[in-house]
């Protein structure tokens, strides 16, 4: 990763981090188990991908952090309760997750269904609360950047792309179904983020469409080194267990197109994404352009 990118992550990640340890910091009666069980998750650390990128975006087009962090908040609650019910038996059954034992794994399966179901909702209170507070001038692009989220993370966005992954689980899919996957389940909120940067700092609709382009290309090739991951990668930086989707018979990019055609591939979209993001001006776009880059040879 860039240095400067490396230093930038280095003075926000402190200030998100509260952001979100404040955001689960609530009255316990009856309910402290479903918060214990939500924090456990939601401050388990990770790469914050999704939130960074939208606060770069919105930075380099001239919003305000203050009024990006909820937005980039509630992407990162969403993204881990997609991550709890994941790891879950009937889904991908996983032990572990950023190097600890998975949610369901501590707090069992109930809690684990009602820790992800309770990120959800808070997410969704978050965007609302954000959009209720902002200046008149705001709301509408709040609305619209609020709408998008929402949708990438439904049922015709990430909930739709995990359908289909069960589904490959028990059928090949062929090369249609995997673009289905890929452009659903990793694609959707890894495009959000651009986005609804972009439409907080009230970009016009050719450049959030120039956006929208390259994060769905930063999507794809995220998903597709994590299939790479999934058979070369080091379980220790990766923080969970390798072969999951060979143990569960899972189709692949990989396996339908091998592994240099997965890697060429990734890297082909990587840098095709490196050109859409030269919309981006300034220091800001320089470090979402190379935070992109890292993201080529990452090995977690």
């Amino acid at each position: 990763m860039d240095d400067k990118v490396k230093q930038w992550m280095e003075d926000w990640l402190p200030r998100f981090e509260t952001v979100l340890k404040q955001s689960v910091a609530q009255e316990h009666g009856f309910d402290k188990k479903l918060w214990e069980a939500m924090e456990y998750s939601l401050l388990a650390g990770g790469k914050r991908l999704r939130p960074a990128f939208l606060v770069l975006t919105g930075l380099a087009l001239g919003a305000e952090e203050d009024m990006l962090t909820p937005f980039a908040a509630a992407l990162e609650m969403i993204h881990t309760y997609s991550l709890i019910h994941d790891d879950l038996p009937a889904m991908d059954n996983d032990d572990y997750r950023r190097g600890r034992l998975t949610n369901h794994k501590v707090f069992g399966e109930g809690m684990a269904v009602l820790a992800g179901d309770g990120l959800l909702n808070l997410a969704a209170e978050t965007l609302v609360d954000a959009v209720v507070a902002m200046p008149a001038e705001y709301k509408d692009p709040g609305l619209l950047a609020m709408q998008r989220i929402l949708h990438a993370a439904g049922p015709s966005g990430m909930i739709a792309g995990q359908t289909a992954d069960i589904l490959a689980e028990e059928k090949q899919l062929g090369a249609e179904g995997l673009s289905f996957i890929d452009h659903n389940k990793t694609g959707q909120l890894l495009c959000a983020p651009f986005v609804c940067g972009g439409l907080l700092a009230g970009a016009d609709e050719k450049t959030c469409g120039i956006l929208e382009q390259a994060g769905f290309r930063i999507g794809t090739a995220f998903q597709i080194q994590d299939d790479i991951l999934d058979i070369e990668g080091d379980q220790a930086l990766l923080g969970k267990a390798t072969g999951s989707d060979a143990l569960n018979h899972k189709e692949t990019f990989v396996t339908v197109y091998g592994l240099e055609k997965a890697k060429e591939t990734a890297r082909q979209l990587s840098e095709e994404a490196l050109r859409d993001l030269a919309v981006l001006p300034g220091p800001y776009g320089d470090s979402v352009r190379a935070l992109t880059a890292s993201l080529i040879t990452r090995k977690y």
